[in-house]
């Protein structure tokens, strides 16, 4: 019940922090690339390593994982190793990542309730272990520019099936900002804005003008 007496100025805490987070990223391999179509495949590999870049930013647990990397899907796309060159990668067999114990003992070991996951092909190998999750009492927050599905029906078909049952659609710039949430915040500040002005598009091309502009400080 609403009581004014309790408005006061403070966070949700349904937000994402770099504390009660953590990400999994699911099966971004050339195989699984070649049979995305719902939209510009550059456009989800640069949303993925901006997402990955942000994880190393703050210090959030990471969860990579794979599906058959020897026998059809390729090695995980390098752009996304070079982010974390010390990073165990966990292959699989099944489409769905929560039926394959080692990527849940991993995200178990982390302690954290809010999982961000992004990954090909959302109608598969995302909405599987989303569904899974939310049944098991995780939070749910699906990257939809970080992920992909084989036909735009696919993709949105998938992102609406997760938001019936419990999930939260974001996008990777909405992540890294909402982890960021004060400009204020000077030891993330410069990493965060680097992020943004080598992956965040006409966004990051204003960060570069204003900062040549006014100074350093200026993020929007």
């Amino acid at each position: 019940m609403f009581d004014i007496a309790n408005v006061h100025a403070a966070p949700s805490a349904n937000l994402l922090t770099p504390d009660n987070s953590l990400m999994l990223f699911v099966d971004h391999q050339p195989q699984m690339f070649f049979g995305a179509g719902n939209g510009d495949r550059t456009a989800v590999i640069n949303a993925t390593v901006g997402l990955a870049k942000a994880a190393t930013v703050f210090d959030i647990p990471v969860v990579l994982t794979t599906v058959a990397a020897e026998s059809f899907s390729g090695p995980m796309m390098p752009q996304l190793v070079e982010v974390f060159p010390d990073q165990r990668i966990l292959d699989r067999t099944t489409m769905n990542p929560w039926e394959e114990n080692a990527v849940v003992e991993a995200v178990k070991a982390s302690g954290r309730k809010k999982i961000i996951i992004a990954g090909l092909w959302t109608e598969v190998c995302i909405v599987l272990p989303a569904l899974s999750a939310l049944e098991q009492g995780y939070e749910v927050y699906v990257v939809a520019d970080a992920s992909a599905g084989v036909t735009a029906q696919a993709h949105e078909h998938a992102i609406q099936r997760m938001i019936g049952a419990g999930a939260v659609p974001v996008t990777w710039l909405q992540v890294l900002l909402e982890l960021q949430r004060d400009w204020g915040r000077e030891k993330t500040y410069g990493p965060v804005t680097d992020i943004v002005k080598e992956h965040g598009g006409a966004y990051g091309l204003g960060l570069v003008y204003a900062q040549a502009m006014n100074g350093d400080h200026a993020a929007g």
